[in-house]
């Protein structure tokens, strides 16, 4: 499978008033075309530094990325990015706020507008494309928060831990959703979270950071056939790789 987007030997530290912090400590991992990779690792260990990183927000001290066999600096206008947070702007529509991409983008606005609402109708937004987002449930603000990722159609598709905050059902259905949306779309995504749970069910392949400053501790390849969040969780595969991941964070699964 072809390389879509190498990391090689990153390192990263930021300034503190006792000298500097090093976050990274020479990452190297590769992502291949239509990967779905979650990160996970201990808190701080700099999951989130890796993908502003990777998307261009920051510079590494050292280290290099390369994209489609090519070294680049980042990955601007090839990367959607969306976080924990929606962050959808208050004053504008539901409308208003999945066309700020194509506005920037300076598309048409009829064509934009079309373009929208079939994604509105896609994901049962329907109906809701003049409410404001206060009028919106935590699932739907999401949901408006991933077509307004989508409809940029970006290369690869940056989740820093987008549904940790919302119930377990509605995650669920989030993840389904998610799992459509990236076989539709032939999308690549990177996960940052600290869900076990849901990175196995989710991802093809699981980097596990360990350090600081962080390192790939490991790298596990999911054998799991299901493509279905549910399904993906019922699968007789599922509870090995959830406790061989559960042990390289120390995370205790046993009750005493």
């Amino acid at each position: 499978m072809a390389v879509q987007l190498a990391l090689r030997d990153i390192r990263k530290s930021f300034p503190v008033k006792t000298g500097r912090v090093d976050v990274l400590g020479g990452l190297s991992f590769d992502i291949y075309e239509r990967d779905f990779v979650s990160i996970i690792g201990p808190s701080g260990c700099g999951k989130t530094t890796v993908f502003n990183v990777i998307a261009g927000l920051l510079e590494p001290d050292e280290g290099e990325i390369e994209y489609r066999g090519e070294r680049v600096d980042g990955l601007r206008g090839k990367v959607g990015y969306m976080m924990q947070r929606d962050l959808l702007l208050p004053w504008r529509t539901v409308l208003q706020n999945v066309l700020i991409g194509p506005e920037l983008a300076k598309m048409p606005l009829g064509e934009a507008r079309d373009m929208a609402m079939e994604y509105l109708n896609t994901y049962g937004l329907a109906g809701f494309e003049n409410a404001y987002p206060r009028m919106l449930s935590g699932g739907m603000r999401q949901r408006v928060a991933l077509i307004r990722t989508l409809i940029n159609d970006p290369d690869i598709i940056l989740l820093d831990e987008p549904f940790s905050a919302l119930d377990y059902q509605t995650r669920l259905y989030l993840e389904g959703v998610l799992m459509e949306a990236v076989e539709t779309f032939n999308k690549t995504v990177v996960l940052v979270t600290h869900d076990i749970d849901e990175a196995v069910a989710l991802s093809k392949r699981v980097v596990v950071l360990g350090g600081r400053p962080s390192h790939v501790k490991k790298i596990y390849d999911i054998d799991i056939n299901a493509r279905t969040p549910i399904g993906a969780r019922s699968d007789p595969n599922f509870a090995g790789y959830f406790h061989a991941l559960c042990g390289e964070l120390d995370i205790q699964t046993e009750v005493a």
